[in-house]
């Protein structure tokens, strides 16, 4: 078990949704918190509204010339850098088809290649200071590829099999531990969020997510996770839950539910 008192936490997409939840949940817990995204204004409002010393720490992901500065600036505040959550995300829904490449190569960056980054610019700094830990939040998506999230389900599996083989190179070697997280349906903007086939925002959200768990319920089990060591949690229950088993153990009866779905919406068109 961990204790947080005195550890400094960095959460990329922390003005709202699970990294909102995550920055509460460990400054109740008495550790520092790094707040990172976009929005200045709705960090500061995080900042304002937590019991803990913050930092806001606004950057663009996909501005890959500026991470070694924004690194820096981290690491230059508390000194050290003991949690990194990985967190700044973005989906899609839109039919492969009917898809721009450019969407994918946007997706692939945010969801992908900047969590690789921001990892990889803090491995030796996490390895001198004697051990860190990891976390990168990826999504049922990242095991089960569903219609409509061809370039989103490419970046969470991509993601999963990056952390796991980081894994074996660095929790005995360095003490740095790595927890990969597959939320299923949690209530945040994500669906709203989400890339259409041009690139544009969705603006609408999806039942399922509406329906979903809290995010601070995501969050505390995150922290528990952290806490204990956790390489893998999925957060999912109900379908979502049976549907990763199920990817296991019944692969192509998945396969044939997942093709039985994208032909659905095939012809019933995309939930505008």
């Amino acid at each position: 078990m961990k204790n947080f008192a005195d550890k400094t936490v960095w959460i990329t997409g922390a003005s709202s949704g699970i990294g909102r939840a995550v920055a509460f949940a460990f400054a109740e817990e008495g550790a520092r918190i790094i707040l990172s995204g976009r929005r200045i204004n709705a960090l500061q409002n995080v900042a304002d509204e937590l019991s803990a010393d913050s930092m806001v720490l606004p950057f663009e992901v996909t501005d890959f010339e500026s991470l070694t500065d924004i690194v820096d600036q981290a690491w230059a505040w508390a000194k050290r850098v003991d949690i990194l959550i990985n967190n700044a995300g973005i989906s899609q829904r839109s039919f492969a088809i009917d898809t721009e490449p450019g969407v994918y190569t946007h997706l692939l960056n945010v969801d992908l290649i900047s969590p690789i980054w921001l990892t990889q610019l803090q491995l030796k700094a996490m390895a001198d200071a004697g051990g860190a830990h990891i976390v990168a939040i990826s999504s049922v998506a990242g095991r089960i590829g569903a219609p409509l999230r061809t370039a989103y389900s490419a970046a969470k599996h991509g993601l999963i099999g990056y952390m796991d083989a980081l894994r074996s190179e660095v929790s005995l070697l360095h003490n740095i531990n790595v927890t990969n997280v597959l939320p299923g349906s949690v209530k945040t903007n994500i669906a709203r969020n989400a890339l259409t086939a041009d690139g544009t925002l969705r603006g609408m959200s999806d039942a399922n997510i509406d329906d979903g768990d809290s995010p601070m319920e995501c969050a505390k089990a995150i922290l528990n996770a952290v806490k204990n060591n956790v390489p893998e949690l999925i957060f999912a229950k109900g379908m979502e839950l049976e549907l990763i088993e199920m990817r296991h153990k019944e692969p192509e009866k998945l396969f044939t539910l997942a093709e039985q779905l994208g032909a659905q919406l095939a012809r019933d068109g995309i939930p505008q």
